[in-house]
């Protein structure tokens, strides 16, 4: 039997913070973020955690998990999972639902290692000593201008690789990215993003283009929920340019039958969507059965602790809307050095502490 430290109460909030600029992808337009944080207090002790999603996801804590983690133990992160999961049930378990256990689980685990008083990098097993990141934005909304300084300053920053969007206006596609090939040079990795804009044959043509500008990294060429043509292009796609999805994953099976069907050369999973940290880590243990490279989605300071953790991890995504996000709202974000981001291992739990007279402006 471990030890009882009784969760005393879980409070909820949510924050909405406007982009720095206009930002679209293949598929959508946006203007803002909403962050939704979660705090657990226990032992004198206080965890966080979040996800980035729609206020509802405040309301569906409040209402469905808050009665469930409320003195439950806070050292048994996977059994308060298991029990949030099944509160559940008649909810429907993708989307929503999924995200609000995913904020509260990565609060759980953020507050036991804060009882522990140690870093989460440290409590979950640490294998590397930091992870390599991509820098992630090259929003279609941007001009040519923004895209290469948002990527160049990456680069000159240390970031080896960096990814950017397409798919809105199909036909502008290669000039874009033949302006980003041209502003990062020959030897940065250029990946690209079409958030399932593009149907299958399209998407096909695209990828042998790609070659005049050694595009790597493929996102989403078509929806994440066409697995047959994710596979198409995996098999027939040029073989410097790897197929990648898992984004949208919100359930173990989802990723099961991803990987089953053969669909991606690297697994994309978001642990603020797929059930927080604990499930990120069966994620990752899929990915060593199918021995298929595991990416990180977002929330670059999130992933960071669980991604020096887990065998299968190819890199963390430095996406530009929530790593401002991160830094603007907590103590504690670390940035990248030499293309990685390394844990304070002097920081116990996540390292974050949320700074919530800054953030109260954007409160909703």
């Amino acid at each position: 039997m471990t030890a009882r430290i009784p969760i005393e109460a879980l409070q909820v909030s949510a924050y909405k913070v406007p982009t720095d600029a206009p930002e679209s992808d293949g598929t959508l337009a946006w203007d803002s973020t909403t962050l939704v944080l979660v705090e657990l207090q226990a032992g004198g002790k206080v965890g966080v955690g979040y996800t980035y999603g729609h206020p509802a996801c405040a309301e569906l804590i409040r209402d469905k998990l808050a009665g469930v983690i409320e003195g439950h133990s806070a050292l048994d992160v996977r059994h308060g999972w298991l029990k949030m999961v099944e509160a559940i049930r008649n909810l429907g378990r993708p989307g929503i639902c999924s995200m609000a256990i995913s904020a509260v689980d990565v609060a759980l685990w953020d507050l036991k290692a804060r009882l522990l008083d140690v870093p989460l990098v440290s409590l979950l097993g640490a294998m590397r000593p930091a992870a390599p990141v991509y820098g992630s934005g090259g929003f279609t909304s941007y001009s040519h201008d923004q895209l290469t300084e948002q990527l160049v300053r990456w680069i000159e920053e240390g970031i080896p690789r960096v990814k950017m969007k397409i798919g809105r206006e199909p036909g502008h596609d290669l000039e874009r990215i033949r302006l980003a090939r041209e502003a990062i040079g020959a030897d940065s990795e250029l990946y690209v993003d079409a958030n399932g804009a593009y149907a299958r044959k399209q998407a096909l043509a695209m990828a042998d283009a790609f070659q005049a500008y050694d595009v790597s990294w493929y996102e989403e060429p078509v929806t994440s929920d066409d697995l047959e043509g994710l596979r198409l292009l995996r098999d027939r796609a040029p073989g410097g340019v790897e197929i990648t999805a898992g984004e949208y994953g919100y359930d173990l099976p989802y990723f099961r039958r991803m990987l089953e069907a053969g669909a991606v050369d690297v697994l994309q999973a978001d642990l603020t969507r797929c059930g927080g940290i604990t499930a990120f880590m069966d994620v990752a243990v899929l990915c060593d059965a199918f021995k298929i490279p595991l990416s990180s989605h977002t929330a670059p300071a999130l992933h960071m602790h669980p991604g020096c953790c887990v065998t299968s991890l190819r890199h963390l995504e430095y996406f530009h809307d929530h790593a401002r996000i991160e830094a603007m709202l907590f103590d504690g974000p670390v940035v990248p050095v030499g293309g990685r981001l390394e844990p304070d291992l002097l920081r116990p739990g996540l390292g974050l502490t949320f700074r919530r007279q800054e953030a109260e402006r954007y409160r909703l």
